[in-house]
């Protein structure tokens, strides 16, 4: 496997990315983890932090076919999936396609709409299809949802159901910036809309060729078991009511297996798994005492306890590599 491939395309989507948003590289890794791990990225945060721009600029930089929708409560599902309309003069049904047809596609304030309308996704997420009417359609790919949502507003929106946040990889937060990042951004947008100079450096094509080779990573039998250690904790916490499920556990192998191919390894370490599973677990955990809004902070707290209590392996990996 070519991960000098994988490691150099990253660094120049990081790069262009990085023309427009300000200091989040990190972020934009994890973003690319989820796209090359065929998952979605719920971003939660306050507005205008640039999740939506995050994801145009995502979206340019692999010359993908970009559709934003704004999620209200009178969003119905059919506005999404699209539905079939009868035509008078041909006196027969055409489907008329919805925005979910597009490769990368923005939920922008996805609690805002009902839970008939973000139900609407799960089949679309979890299997890149649509069935209307009994006739299902496949998505072209790469198919990746970035939803976003405001975690401190709370009037007029409904709390995303457990199955619907189990479909998504990871939870990312891009917080403010500091004071020298608040500087290049006035900089960077004194004269020019930066956005707007952004050019694309690979394509579809190449996103997807790099969806088919991170699963070749090799996954340690002691890696697994320490996913699976990690994985238990969550179902055996007084603290939490619901833990990971099987879904979780394949997510974060998945991850973990495109992070160590963008970081040039073919197979994964533990660390991997210390890095990424807070990212991929906590969003997905329920926590006793707190209804679905302001729990952010305490799924992460619980699940960086558990980390933090759980022995990481020390077994040799892939022969001369120790943790």
């Amino acid at each position: 496997m070519e991960t000098k491939k994988i490691v150099e395309l990253s660094a120049k989507i990081r790069d262009n990315i990085g023309k427009v948003i300000v200091g989040k590289g990190d972020i934009v890794d994890l973003m690319l983890v989820a796209l090359y791990s065929k998952g979605h990225v719920l971003l939660e945060d306050v507005p205008g932090v640039g999740k939506t721009m995050a994801a145009k600029c995502l979206s340019r930089s692999i010359s993908c076919e970009f559709t934003r929708v704004q999620f209200t409560p009178d969003l119905l599902p059919s506005d999404l999936t699209g539905l079939n309309v009868y035509n008078m003069k041909t006196s027969e049904f055409s489907f008329k396609h919805g925005p979910v047809f597009t490769n990368i596609l923005l939920a922008d304030e996805i609690n805002r709409a009902t839970p008939r309308t973000q139900s609407s996704l799960l089949e679309c997420m979890e299997e890149a299809q649509v069935t209307v009417d009994g006739e299902t359609r496949k998505l072209s790919p790469p198919f990746f949802v970035m939803a976003t949502q405001n975690p401190l507003e709370t009037q007029g929106t409904f709390p995303l159901p457990e199955a619907q946040m189990d479909r998504f990889i990871m939870r990312l937060k891009n917080g403010y910036p500091n004071k020298e990042e608040g500087i290049m951004i006035l900089s960077k947008n004194a004269s020019t809309i930066p956005f707007n100079q952004l050019e694309s450096i690979t394509n579809a094509e190449e996103i997807i060729e790099i969806q088919n080779m991170v699963s070749d990573v090799k996954v340690n039998e002691t890696v697994k078991a320490y996913i699976l250690d990690l994985t238990e904790a969550t179902r055996h916490n007084d603290q939490i009511m619901c833990g990971a499920s099987p879904r979780a556990t394949i997510a974060l192998m998945r991850a973990c297996q495109t992070y160590a191919a963008m970081q040039g390894r073919e197979y994964v370490i533990p660390d991997d798994v210390k890095f990424l599973v807070v990212h991929v677990y906590s969003h997905r955990l329920s926590v006793k005492g707190f209804s679905a809004f302001g729990k952010t902070e305490t799924q992460e707290r619980i699940m960086q306890d558990i980390v933090d209590s759980i022995p990481v392996p020390t077994e040799k990996i892939e022969g001369n590599m120790e943790m």
